[in-house]
């Protein structure tokens, strides 16, 4: 199966689609694995950090690779998307959703760049960000600043993108204490805008917490510190076992099955089962 692009998978009903953030070919492996084992579609992620370690072509190519032995949908998107310049390297990629973040400008300003940005993927699905996920994740850091329903409502309408992502509470990176979301406020935006919502900085929030979000509108969850997580905590785990291991393939592959088994937990979590 090829590529398909972010406006085919998300759904209209209360389930959600994970989109699992990758550093490497083996997380990359770990994810599709997951997702056929239990027929789920799935989105896998780049940030604009993990594309300064190695270009988006290199990781076009593994996950385009991946999908097209794989059974299910695969999408593979550019996650807080930090300029146009990148967006585009990411289309010209081969990329088949990508999300323009600008909720560190101003509203006006936010506006412009993101539209600027739907036009610029010409039918690729764009994700856009109104208020800000605070927290820092890899190269993203930001101010939390909560969403506005009314702004967030003239904000997909303006730019006209295919998935927004709002701040209800989360935070990226790990967290410090115990995260409060404001359902309320999520309850209010998904009565305001007629897109998907998409949940930001969900590692370290309870299964609980993500299945009420689902359940209250939000159709795109973002995971990445945790699979980073498994993914070093498979590796150490087989290194302290095995201290003499020097073949990379080894230790590599218990990072690839500790991810397979976190990406099969948020499938599950997000009500993606076989869905596919």
């Amino acid at each position: 199966m090829s590529l398909v692009r972010l406006t085919d998978i998300l759904p209209s009903k209360a389930w959600a689609v994970p989109a699992l953030n990758i550093e490497n070919m083996e997380m990359a492996q770990g994810v599709v694995e997951a997702a056929e084992s239990l027929r789920a579609p799935v989105i896998i992620q780049t940030t604009p950090g993990t594309l300064k370690y190695a270009p988006p072509d290199v990781f076009a190519g593994i996950v385009t690779a991946l999908a097209k032995s794989a059974a299910v949908p695969i999408v593979l998107h550019l996650d807080h998307g930090d300029t146009l310049e990148r967006a585009a390297a990411a289309l010209a990629a081969g990329y088949t959703s990508i999300m323009l973040d600008g909720s560190k400008l101003s509203f006006e300003d936010n506006v412009d760049i993101t539209s600027r940005a739907v036009a610029l993927a010409r039918g690729v699905p764009v994700e856009g960000e109104i208020g800000a996920v605070g927290g820092k994740e890899d190269d993203h850091s930001a101010q939390a600043a909560l969403t506005d329903p009314d702004q967030a409502a003239e904000f997909a309408k303006r730019t006209r993108v295919a998935a927004l992502a709002v701040a209800i509470g989360t935070a990226h990176g790990v967290y410090k204490s115990e995260p409060r979301l404001d359902i309320k406020r999520l309850e209010a935006i998904a009565g305001r805008v007629s897109v998907p919502i998409v949940l930001h900085g969900t590692s370290g929030i309870s299964a609980d917490q993500v299945r009420v979000c689902v359940a209250r509108g939000v159709r795109k969850v973002n995971v990445a510190t945790e699979l980073r997580m498994a993914f070093t905590e498979g590796v150490r785990s087989e290194l302290d076992e095995r201290g003499e291991a020097f073949d990379p393939k080894v230790y590599l592959s218990a990072g690839r099955a500790s991810v397979k088994a976190r990406a099969e937990e948020w499938i599950r979590i997000c009500g993606a089962e076989g869905k596919a």
